[in-house]
Parts: C-alpha cells; structure tokens; sequence
C-alpha cells in the first residue's frame, strides 16, 4: 500500500532503518490490523489535550528517530490516569531522553514528542512477527508472547506467504494452543481474530519486502467475539542498495 512505501521513503532518508511508533500504527490501520486508538504530541498541554480525547489510562512513548529501544531511554510510561499523571510523564520522558543523548554522545532530536495509546486491557499475550532469512526469504512466527517468548521459546514459524489453513496449524503446533482453547475456567481466545492480524501482516511483507524483521509483540487476544489487538509494533527495513 502507498502508506507504507511513503513512510519508508521517509524513514531511509532520515537515515533510519526502522519506523517510528506512530508510522508502525500508521501501516498496521492501513492493512487493517486492530490497534489501540492513538495520537501524537509535541509538548505536554497537547499530550493532555490528546489523552482526554483516546481516554485515560494513558501510554506515553518518546518519539525519536535517535532512539530504537524507548524503555532503555525511560521514554515509556504506561496506565497514566490524570491530566497531572500524562504532563508529569511527557516532562521526565523529554528529560530522560536528553539525559540518554547525553551518556550517548549524541544530540537526541525530541521534535517529535511523544506517542500516545489507550492503556488497553490486558489479554493472553501472542507475539506475531517477521523474520527475514537470506535464502529462504521472509517467515511468519507466533507464539506466546510478551517477556514469555524469550524463556519458554513456543513459537512456530511459516514462509510467507501461507493460508488460513496454515496459520491455523502454526497456532495448534503451540504447546501454549491450550491456553487458546480456554483452561482453568478461562474463556476460549478469539482465534479467528489472530489468524486475520497473521493473515494481515503476511500480505503487508508481500507488499513490502524491504521490511527485513517485525514484531508485533504484545499482541493481545481476548475471549472469542472480543478481538485481538497489536498493543505494540516494531518494523525494520532494509536499505535501497541491499
């Protein structure tokens, strides 16, 4: 979709190799993926004005094509829940921002400001990700998600592009597909959704094969009829001449 190769396009000739939050949500409402409402601010009356408008609680992410790892710079903050709580935040995340430029030696570039999101809900956490091998080419994950993807390592993995049928096998051959099914009383998970943001995210890498890794990573799952949604998004590309 243009949106996506105009956000690229824009990202490659600042340098960077990867996009801002913002422009990662930008893309994924473009294809149609579910995400939390969202919207940016430059000081930190507007990062209220902008909170009373999604709804409080708040996130508060820096927004900087300095800064790949936010939580690093303490440029997050989550479940803010008063005008004062998101105008606190905005002034110490601008802060630990100058702060992280300043240990890096770099003049880290704040004119962006911040991101804002709804404070979603919790839901079973699924990760949902792109990687790119130089000789097969690019394959779809998912798995439990969260911190647990990095312990209990339950993922499986499909080239793209792949089916529906696919994408409902992927889920099954996960030791976590119990949780899924709905144990200990638990709802069942809305896998018809999941499949759709896997689906989704297939054709946006066939769409864009410069995109070299992404993570869409918590994904939040919720009971069947609830949905899903990608609560955080991360997207790297590939230069031009590779």
């Amino acid at each position: 979709m243009k949106e996506a190769k105009k956000i690229f396009k824009t990202a490659l000739e600042e340098g960077r190799t990867f996009v801002l939050e913002h422009e990662a949500k930008d893309i994924m409402k473009a294809y149609g993926i579910p995400i939390p409402p969202y919207s940016t601010a430059t000081t930190a009356d507007e990062a209220v004005a902008k909170a009373k408008s999604i709804g409080f609680p708040v996130v508060l992410k820096i927004l900087s094509k300095d800064i790949l790892h936010k939580s690093d710079a303490g440029g997050v903050k989550i479940n803010l829940k008063t005008e004062d709580a998101v105008r606190a935040a905005f002034n110490e995340i601008m802060e630990n921002a100058k702060k992280y430029g300043q240990e890096k030696g770099i003049d880290v570039d704040l004119s962006r400001g911040v991101f804002i999101s709804d404070f979603a809900d919790m839901g079973t956490e699924i990760i949902v990700g792109v990687t790119k091998d130089p000789q097969f080419g690019h394959a779809l994950m998912a798995g439990l998600g969260g911190i647990f993807v990095e312990v209990l390592k339950d993922v499986s993995f499909r080239l793209i592009p792949f089916t529906e049928s696919d994408a409902r096998e992927m889920l099954k051959e996960l030791k976590a597909y119990k949780i899924l099914e709905g144990i200990r009383g638990e709802a069942p998970r809305d896998v018809d959704a999941l499949v759709k943001i896997m689906l989704s995210v297939s054709k946006m890498v066939e769409e864009n094969p410069e995109i070299i890794e992404l993570d869409c990573n918590p994904t939040f799952v919720y009971a069947i009829g609830k949905g899903a949604l990608v609560v955080d998004a991360r997207i790297l590309i590939d230069k031009p001449d590779k």
